[in-house]
């Protein structure tokens, strides 16, 4: 036989000539460091020298086993954990690493026996779920701590233009307040850019109430429709004639005192375009509660919208007797196009890549077929960064104990696959409902086509549940929790930890109570950041404590 036997006399029988290893038999030159040697292969013959020198000694013939296994978790050491390769018919098959791989439809149907004999209570799982902790009870006090003093006569007009769906548009408004306010300037009602993604041709008023805007700020910040007839024709009636103030992304209070100031004071209007994330997050208190003051009392929703919403939520706490009229509201991001941005992949085998592929061309137009850009869904996966499948949604809240009587409000636009992915959702929760179940196609007749309008009423039914939870990062739940925090005193909002979930659900053989012990986890920790303070750099909009709100001492 060419070459050695690892385990034979310990002598070479003489190399093979094209071995980078062992060269002209036992005379020849090894060259056992040389560039070609792989890290496995120099283990191996390190493993042999030590092995052979041992057994030449005959009186220490008895560690030859030990020595033999210390040897083999040497030459372990340097394979790459990550994958464990294995010999199939000639074929390397990788084992892929824990949570890189979507395997939660093996994970249910190892757990759906064990859920239907559970008899969980669901009644009893939503009064628990939350605990305020003790002495930390905050409420809002903006209305009271921000100034009334008459206002002084305006620097000028600020116009801005909002772009975005629904909540950046939100968060463009409410900067824009704050930034009004800090340059004593007249804000015009923002205008809506018309956005390539979203294609909502909606104007402010059709979202939000202007009438109630304009009248909230009175104290505050001057507000008009539009802009005045004299000033408009100081610039020939053209907006573009305006001074457009390419302003940086959050610009601090001095840069907007140094930089716009002086051009509003000699143009007596200026316009901000994109004015998206173009204050900092961290201002004077008195320009953060202009923010708070923006969005949390003088925008609310105009009346079209305030109307359905309303019906909306009486007729989800009317289906939801079995929890004492609470439900639970959660935030699908599994869209077509959420799915093919993640660049994750699911069960769908190659149909589904060739759709995502296609997905991706359409939007995104070349982005991921660029030579640097490396595609990697694994890792991608590992990281908790794929959106939560219905399925995976279902599992994570019957987990915690919810049982199948929880009403269960889905806010998303239109599921990916729908029929396929949405069907174990209402398997495990049969009072599963959408805005298209609760309002009827008359009544969402005026807002189809207008996906923030029709985010609007997501929005108010998701403010009003018990239980909020959330799958992907996005404004939409950002200000979600931050408006809960502000009405109830704490987000009472479920978060999970995406990282720790992918693993759990990798294992096809979980038991049911180990299962529901990790869950049950994953709420405890949500509960415990139901209340945080804003820190350094955090946003107003999801921490409004302290800068919006007081802590009050119990009785």
């Amino acid at each position: 036989m060419n070459g050695y036997s690892r385990l034979g006399n310990g002598k070479p029988n003489g190399g093979s000539p094209t071995s980078p290893i062992v060269k002209g038999g036992r005379g020849g030159k090894g060259r056992w460091f040389g560039s070609m040697v792989k890290p496995e292969k120099l283990a191996e013959r390190l493993v042999y020298i030590v092995m052979s020198a041992f057994f030449r000694r005959k009186g220490i013939l008895l560690f030859a086993p030990v020595m033999y296994i210390a040897g083999m978790l040497m030459y372990m050491g340097t394979l790459n954990l990550e994958a464990v390769q294995e010999g199939v018919g000639g074929a390397i098959l990788r084992r892929a690493p824990v949570g890189s791989v979507y395997r939660s439809p093996k994970v249910f149907e190892n757990l759906w026996p064990s859920m239907q004999l559970d008899g969980g209570n669901s009644s009893l799982a939503m009064t628990t779920a939350w605990h305020p902790k003790e002495g930390q009870t905050w409420k809002p006090c903006v209305t009271q701590t921000i100034s009334q003093a008459e206002l002084p006569i305006s620097n000028g007009y600020l116009i801005v233009e909002a772009n975005g769906g629904l909540n950046q548009q939100r968060i463009s408004i409410c900067d824009a307040v704050a930034v009004a306010g800090l340059l004593n300037a007249t804000l015009v009602i923002p205008m809506f850019h018309l956005n390539s993604v979203w294609r909502d041709s909606s104007k402010f008023g059709e979202i939000f109430d202007e009438d109630y805007f304009i009248d909230s700020l009175k104290n505050q910040v001057h507000v008009v429709r539009e802009l005045p007839e004299d000033i408009f024709q100081r610039f020939d009636k053209n907006l573009s004639r305006i001074s457009n103030l390419r302003v940086k992304a959050w610009s601090s209070k001095t840069y907007y005192m140094q930089k716009v100031l002086p051009k509003l004071l000699e143009f007596g209007a200026v316009r901000i375009a994109p004015f998206s994330s173009r204050l900092a997050h961290t201002v004077p208190a008195n320009v953060q509660k202009l923010r708070c003051f923006a969005n949390y009392d003088a925008l609310r929703f105009s009346a079209p919208i305030r109307m359905l919403a309303e019906n909306m939520i009486d007729r989800m706490v009317r289906n939801s007797s079995f929890s004492g009229g609470k439900y639970i509201s959660v935030h699908l991001r599994f869209e077509k196009d959420m799915v093919a941005f993640s660049c994750c992949t699911y069960d769908g085998g190659k149909e589904e890549k060739r759709e995502m592929d296609d997905a991706r061309e359409w939007s995104w137009r070349g982005k991921f077929r660029r030579p640097h850009r490396m595609v990697k869904p694994g890792t991608v996966r590992k990281d908790g960064k794929c959106p939560l499948t219905p399925l995976e949604v279902g599992m994570i809240l019957r987990g915690m104990g919810f049982d199948n009587t929880t009403s269960v409000y889905v806010a998303s636009g239109k599921i990916y696959k729908e029929e396929k992915y949405m069907a174990p959702l209402r398997q495990l929760f049969p009072r599963l409902e959408t805005k298209y179940t609760l309002a009827s196609m008359q009544e969402l007749a005026p807002f189809e086509g207008h996906s923030s309008r029709m985010a609007a009423l997501d929005y108010a039914l998701c403010l009003h549940s018990e239980v909020f939870l959330t799958t992907q990062g996005g404004n939409f739940p950002h200000f979600m929790m931050g408006h809960r925090r502000y009405l109830y005193g704490h987000a009472k909002t479920i978060k999970p930890d995406k990282r720790k979930l992918v693993v759990t659900l990798d294992n096809p053989k979980i038991r049911w109570e180990k299962f529901k012990h990790e869950m049950q986890e994953m709420l405890h920790r949500s509960d415990a950041k139901g209340i945080e303070l804003r820190s350094p750099g955090a946003s107003v909009y999801t921490f409004p404590m302290p800068d919006c709100m007081c802590r009050h001492a119990e009785n």
